[in-house]
């Protein structure tokens, strides 16, 4: 099965920790969905045998769309692909547009209704914090009580909830770390993704910590936050199942699970990226030159075809940071006896450290995993890993 992700490019303002591709004016956006609709249509034969499990609305700030123009992309989803009877469509948003009390229309609903009345049926909101400080120093559009307020809304209507929490931020203690974790567990909703703030290159957050604005992010607070996280979570039964994601049972993320587990998904909009397990490719990330060329029937993307060892490396990288692990049946079967060789000698020293192991549980299906000590370093022990290249 397959999973359709569709990049929505606009958000209010710009947050200070943010490099992914996004435009703060609204004025293109008319011209936006309809170029999203037309990529669909000019790639409708590139998942001809796969049927479509999941949609996922990213960006950016999908919330920003109008109820009917989510609509018309769910529908132009089911018009070009063959889908499952009940797929998992996830919608991303932030509280400040989920404050809404009602629709214009022949009834009066809610948000959240509407949503649910179109196919939506999973929310990933981006809260990061439950306090204004917080908020503040990140340049989040929403409030503290606005985000609260929101799981309280979506809550009464929508069981698969997911939200974000930012952990590392400059002048976070420990405590009001678990201040946040404890507001989350409160709304008993089923999923929190967290993640450690990183200072990406050319970003206002980059600025203000050269300027000394703001103090540097701290390696090792950020490491006591995700530990702190981790035993919190598993206390309240959620399963830690990839490094930043932890679901109860049932109500893991079947879209982003598909990325982990090497599936195929395709990547609409501007910056998206695809991945059919041989090639790689990503559009444009331009507005104006991404709906430019859709106008024109052309496809506003480049192509890489991953060599054996683009596809060893990523198939460490991704295993390591999910309970599934790197199969090495798997390596093996995939890549040869060599690569395998390869693996088990450099894993060997994380092993004696204890920060990787080999799970044995069932003989026949040996796993290399990271162990609870080496779970925050997965991905720097991945790279170590990696192959530059193999004779």
């Amino acid at each position: 099965m397959a999973g359709i992700y569709l990049h929505i490019p606009f958000c209010k303002q710009a947050c200070h920790y943010c490099d992914f591709h996004f435009s703060t004016s609204l004025k293109k956006k008319d011209d936006l969905v309809i170029a999203l609709v037309k990529e669909m249509q000019l790639r409708k034969n590139e998942l001809q045998d796969e049927p479509v499990e999941t949609i996922y609305f990213g960006g950016g700030t999908p919330s920003l769309l109008s109820v009917q123009e989510l609509k018309s992309l769910i529908a132009a989803v089911y018009e070009n692909f063959k889908v499952i009877a009940d797929p998992e469509i996830t919608l991303e948003a932030n509280p400040d547009d989920l404050t809404e009390a009602s629709l214009v229309g022949e009834q009066s609903k809610t948000i959240f209704e509407a949503y649910k009345d179109i196919g939506i049926n999973r929310l990933s909101i981006g809260i990061q914090s439950f306090f204004e400080e917080d908020l503040k120093l990140m340049n989040r559009a929403h409030n503290a009580n606005e985000a609260k307020k929101c799981i309280e809304s979506a809550t009464a209507i929508f069981d698969n909830i997911t939200i974000d929490l930012i952990y590392g931020i400059p002048g976070m203690s420990n405590e009001r770390w678990m201040q946040n974790i404890e507001t989350a567990l409160s709304f008993n909703i089923p999923h929190i993704s967290s993640y450690a703030l990183t200072v990406e290159p050319k970003t206002a957050l980059e600025k203000f910590i050269e300027k000394g604005i703001v103090k540097p992010v701290d390696d090792e607070i950020a490491q006591q936050h995700f530990q702190l996280l981790v035993d919190t979570l598993m206390e309240h039964d959620f399963i830690h199942y990839e490094l930043s994601n932890f679901g109860k049972e049932g109500y893991f993320s079947k879209n982003n699970s598909a990325y982990w587990l090497g599936k195929k998904y395709l990547g609409i909009g501007p910056s998206a990226h695809s991945y059919d397990g041989l090639h790689r490719s990503w559009n444009v990330a331009n507005n104006s030159k991404y709906i430019k060329s859709l106008q024109e029937n052309i496809l506003p993307s480049e192509v890489e075809t991953l060599s054996t060892v683009d596809r060893f490396n990523e198939t460490i990288m991704t295993g390591l940071r999910t309970i599934w692990g790197v199969s090495l049946n798997k390596v093996k079967e995939s890549f040869g006896e060599k690569y395998l060789e390869y693996l088990i000698q450099q894993s060997q020293k994380y092993i004696e450290e204890g920060l990787l192991e080999i799970d044995n549980s069932n003989p026949s299906l040996p796993v290399l995993k990271t162990t609870a000590k080496g779970k925050f370093l997965a991905d720097g022990i991945a790279s170590d890993l990696f192959l530059l290249n193999l004779q």
